[in-house]
Order: structure tokens, then sequence, then C-alpha cells
């Protein structure tokens, strides 16, 4: 990566208070870009070296105020939440999905943002053991993320539509697989796989009940990489027509995942595995050939690495935590 290439250069964030924004904020901030971040947060959980706008992004005119003298925008705003909240909250989470997508992308193009980063999602997949890119319009998305599945297949079809017809083809797309570290939704009714495993393991339980014999082999990846991977996108910009996946491209075992959290704990409760509940599908890996081909992307914090970090912040922000339950509980 160029370290030049960022700086001095007008970048908006959005989302830039979540867990990934964060860490994409970060990383401007020490490449010397001007960094504007447009969330609904407030003001204490933003990088303090940044401009802030508390816009709504679901209205046109506030990402059009949000984009206006930018030269690159990383659109990262979304809800992060579980298969129960996607079926329990179905046209939440469509909806919204679609008015940032739509919304945020016609900002940036009239407002001649010259590059510009798609967060995708893994749920534009199929169930299948190993994701490859140019194999989701062959498919359906997961029932589980249908609704959110499609509504990012269609900002993905947004992105090519400017490519053809006014020639904008500095959009960058990536697919993060299942990303985790600081800032996490650790809410144990919605939350991913390891924020949630984590908040069960550190309130002391023993046994220390998992769902499974911890046998399926997923993709879990940093923020910190997946940062990283969407800064490296957007510098080289291989357009819409080339979306990329950001993931561990080999995988963890539910059963390595689960030890490895227990490992971090002071007082090791016994596991107990519950083999009479479902598993879930037996492998679902992330293809990152193409990241590695076009942008020279691979990444670099070990599982055990990156959740001990995040159970060490876990243990120091028990108060943002908390705080982050009653937001996600009140939308």
């Amino acid at each position: 990566m160029d370290n030049n290439f960022y700086k001095n250069k007008n970048v908006l964030v959005t989302g830039g208070a979540g867990m990934i924004g964060k860490c994409v904020v970060e990383d401007l901030v020490n490449r010397g870009s001007n960094v504007r971040v447009a969330d609904l947060c407030d003001k204490s959980r933003v990088h303090p070296n940044t401009e802030f706008m508390q816009y709504d992004l679901r209205e046109y005119e506030n990402c059009a105020k949000a984009c206006k003298g930018m030269d690159f925008v990383f659109s990262l705003i979304g809800i992060k939440c579980s298969p129960k909240t996607v079926q329990e909250r179905p046209s939440t989470i469509m909806v919204n999905f679609l008015r940032f997508n739509t919304n945020m992308m016609e900002a940036a193009h009239k407002e001649g943002v010259e590059r510009f980063l798609y967060t995708s999602t893994i749920g534009v997949y199929s169930p299948a053991e190993v994701f490859k890119e140019d194999d989701v319009w062959d498919t359906f998305p997961s029932k589980n993320d249908w609704y959110g599945g499609w509504a990012k297949r269609v900002g993905e079809l947004q992105a090519e539509t400017y490519a053809k017809e006014y020639g904008w083809d500095k959009i960058a797309i990536v697919r993060p697989a299942n990303v985790y570290g600081a800032y996490d939704n650790f809410d144990p009714e919605s939350s991913m796989v390891v924020p949630s495993l984590i908040h069960r393991a550190m309130q002391g339980h023993n046994p220390f009940e998992v769902w499974g014999d911890g046998s399926p082999l997923r993709d879990f990846i940093h923020a910190k990489d997946v940062a990283r991977g969407m800064l490296m996108a957007v510098e080289n910009c291989p357009g819409p027509f080339k979306p990329m996946n950001l993931g561990s491209g080999s995988g963890y075992t539910i059963k390595h995942l689960v030890e490895t959290i227990v490992s971090n704990l002071d007082q090791k409760p016994e596991i107990k595995w519950l083999i009479d509940k479902p598993s879930g599908d037996k492998k679902r890996i992330f293809d990152i050939s193409r990241a590695e081909e076009l942008i020279g992307w691979k990444p670099k914090i070990s599982l055990e690495e990156g959740i001990k970090e995040t159970m060490e912040w876990y243990k120091e922000n028990k108060e943002i935590i908390n705080k982050r339950y009653d937001v996600f509980k009140t939308k």
C-alpha cells in the first residue's frame, strides 16, 4: 500500500463509529487524511481528529451534505444482526439497507466523489462450503439472510449501473466474512457467533454450554484486517464488476474458537457440547484468491491474537457494551 495515497485526501466514512468503521478511520487518520465521520452515534465514540456529522443517512439530503467536498467515500453504515433478528424484523433490515445503499451511492455520484467503497456482506451468498465471488448470481441468498442479502445484492448492481451509464468505475465492493473485534454487538439476543460466545463465556457460567459438537468450520476475520483490505481496495479499485471476499481463506472450527475463548478466561469452565442441538452447515469458507491477486491483501491477525485482544477490550468497556444494547433495542 502506498503510504502517501490517502495523504491530504478528504475522506468520508459512514458508520465510522462502528466496529470496522473505527478501524478504517484510525488507519485514514494515521495516513494523513482529512476524515469526516457521518453516523447517528454520540460524538464521544468518534475519533477526536475527525469532523463529525450526526446524520440519519437514510435521508438523501443528509447523504448529499455528508458527501460534499469529499474525494473518497467509505460506505460502512448498516445493521449487524443475527439470523433471529433478521427473521423478526425483516422490513427494518431490508428497507434500511436499501435506503443506505441507494441514497449514499447516488449522493456520492452527484457530488463528484472520485472513489467509493461499498460494503456488501456474506449474506449475499447461497449456502455453500466455499464462497466464490462469481457464484453469487447463479444462486439465491440463504433464507437466514434473505432480506438483507437481496438488499446488499441490489447495492452491488447499483454500483454496476454507474459504471455502465456514466463511466464511474472507481467503486470497490468488498464482502467481509464473519467480522469480530472491539465495539462489536455483544447483545446476547442479537449478536453473531463470536461476540455471543465471548459474552456468555465472560458471565462465568460453568459448565459453558455450546450448541452442536464443535465440528463446523467457519470463516472469522478481525475488523482491523477488514479495514486494511478496504483501504487497499479503494486505492487499487478493481471496479464494481470485481467484488472481493475478505476472510481468513481457511476457516476455524467452532471447537477451536470456543477453546480459544476459554483459554483467555481466568477461571476455566468445563465446556459442555449440546450435541442434540443444531450445528448449522458443516463448512462455510471464503475463497480470498481474488483479493490476493488484485490488491495483494491477506489477513494478518490470527484468531488467537484477535480473540485475546477482543476479550481484553470487553473487560475494560462494560459501560460501552451496555449502552450499545440499549441503542440496538430501541431502534
